[in-house]
């Protein structure tokens, strides 16, 4: 059996019981959030906008997402955890306290008219099924890909396929000083896929029903 899934349960563990004792919980503020997204909506306000570094892929839908993992996120641009220029630049002006508006902001305005989610996803073909079971990705997301084991890692089920492709494949990108995501876990089980099998589960989870959506700029007016 491949020895990093042998020790993935451990390394779960001791993530998600770290951080009660690492992190200061700090209360977001929706209606503050709201005022606060002006650098957000150029690009997440606008439906299907696409990036184009380091390639062209629509940016992530984040209406809808967990706030802890948006938290997570953000901050981890600010550390240089993950590396990407733009972001760098807008998370770099915002304080603890923005941070955790904005992300409240965006997890709320994703639940205007959501529909109830299966509790388990859909069966993929029999390649897709080996890949997610040697991947073990419902461990974190959950069996439905919308509810992960901990608020601090991302719902991915409905999320663009083109996004998740590339956010994959920089979990694989060492040494680059503006592209990549230095993550223990995702960087284990990135790496031993191909881009073409992680091109094949970025395919599959888009495809899940989802809570993730991506509100127009008027609407945040």
């Amino acid at each position: 059996m491949n020895k990093f899934l042998l020790t993935l349960p451990a390394l779960l563990v001791a993530c998600v019981t770290a951080l009660p004792a690492n992190a200061q919980e700090i209360k977001g503020d929706i209606k503050a959030g709201e005022k606060k997204i002006a650098m957000c909506i150029g690009c997440h306000g606008i439906t299907g906008y696409r990036a184009s570094f380091p390639e062209v892929y629509r940016v992530p839908r984040v209406s809808g997402q967990g706030a802890k993992y948006i938290v997570s996120a953000l901050t981890a641009y600010q550390k240089g955890d993950r590396r990407h220029p733009t972001m760098r630049g807008i998370v770099d002006n915002l304080n603890e306290q923005d941070i955790a508006d904005v992300a409240a902001y965006y997890e709320a305005h994703g639940k205007l008219d959501a529909a109830p989610l299966p509790a388990k996803a859909a069966e993929g073909n029999a390649r897709v099924a080996a890949l997610l079971k040697k991947g073990a990705c419902v461990t974190c997301h959950g069996e439905n890909f919308s509810k992960p084991i901990d608020p601090s890692y991302p719902k991915i089920a409905g999320q663009y396929a083109d996004y998740v492709f590339v956010a994959l494949k920089s979990y694989k990108t060492e040494g680059n000083p503006t592209w990549g995501r230095g993550n223990p876990i995702m960087g284990g089980v990135a790496k031993q896929f191909s881009n073409a099998e992680l091109k094949e589960l970025a395919n599959y989870v888009s495809a899940l029903p989802g809570e993730l959506t991506t509100l127009p700029q008027s609407k945040f007016r």
